[in-house]
């Protein structure tokens, strides 16, 4: 090997050592959950300036129906090297087909107090987040685009903001579907619970300027429909908020693509306390 191609293969293999010293760690884990009684999987993106102890905003990511903790990572390859760009943890929890509600029947479905009260305060206490709601956000595709604005709007002092992609913001169309009456029981016989645990319903809790959303759904979507009553109702109560809709149906494809668009929304929401550092 020549004096010259020495030097520059020394110098490749700096450049991916520093580059690798550089790379976003990926943990996983096994999160107790005490009212459940049982330990949750959880991945976590931890970029690398965040490392050193520097605090950094957070996004929860939630599944759909028969995902896992690894299926934002598989959707959207690309989150480690976001992550690091902007300096944000990235959690994605297990949240089995729960629709993120805590269930009246299943008392080994309460992902409604995992997400948003167990799970904050581990990692909270476990990693180097701001915690405070204006650092917080939390979306999901799917029936974890019904969690997201479910546990946003409900959880406001817990999430500064909240997404859904394609998310299943009416369940009540949707009766025989998605294991959803294993958690609630038959529609049909428990009206008043279905009304309860959909999304569209808990839009009373809100004023303008509670919650920084946003909504994402394909025009050729079966979710559409109940997108753009939300997005009406929204509008109706005075509620800002972004709403996109544009030709896709419910697919990775669409998702992997909304995802930039809501990372560029929550990055902004960030610059907020970023301009204004909690004390």
């Amino acid at each position: 090997m020549t004096r010259k191609c020495l030097t520059l293969f020394c110098l490749g293999l700096l450049l991916l050592t520093v580059s690798a010293a550089k790379a976003a760690r990926i943990d996983t884990l096994s999160v107790e959950s005490p009212k459940m009684k049982k330990n949750i999987e959880v991945l976590v993106i931890v970029p690398d300036q965040c490392k050193a102890s520097a605090p950094c905003p957070t996004v929860y990511l939630l599944h759909g129906y028969g995902g896992n903790a690894r299926s934002w990572l598989k959707l959207k390859p690309e989150l480690p090297q976001m992550a690091d760009a902007d300096g944000i943890i990235v959690v994605c929890p297990y949240g089995e087909n729960s629709w993120y509600w805590d269930s009246p029947l299943q008392t080994g479905s309460q992902f409604e107090t995992f997400v948003s009260s167990e799970l904050i305060n581990y990692i909270d206490s476990h990693y180097p987040t701001v915690a405070d709601r204006r650092a917080r956000a939390i979306t999901g595709f799917s029936m974890g685009g019904h969690g997201g604005m479910w546990l946003s709007i409900r959880h406001k002092d817990i999430f500064g903001a909240g997404g859904s992609m394609s998310g299943g913001v009416d369940i009540r169309p949707f009766p025989d579907n998605w294991d959803m009456k294993k958690q609630l029981g038959e529609e049909a016989a428990n009206q008043g619970r279905w009304d309860a645990h959909t999304a569209i319903n808990q839009l009373d809790r809100l004023k303008d300027g509670d919650l920084a959303m946003i909504i994402d759904c394909g025009t050729e979507d079966f979710f559409y429909d109940v997108n753009l009553k939300f997005h009406q109702a929204l509008a109706e109560r005075g509620i800002h908020h972004d709403f996109i809709s544009r030709p896709g149906v419910h697919n990775e494809a669409y998702w992997n693509n909304s995802m930039d668009y809501q990372w560029l929304f929550f990055k902004k929401f960030f610059n907020g306390y970023r301009d204004t550092p909690v004390k």
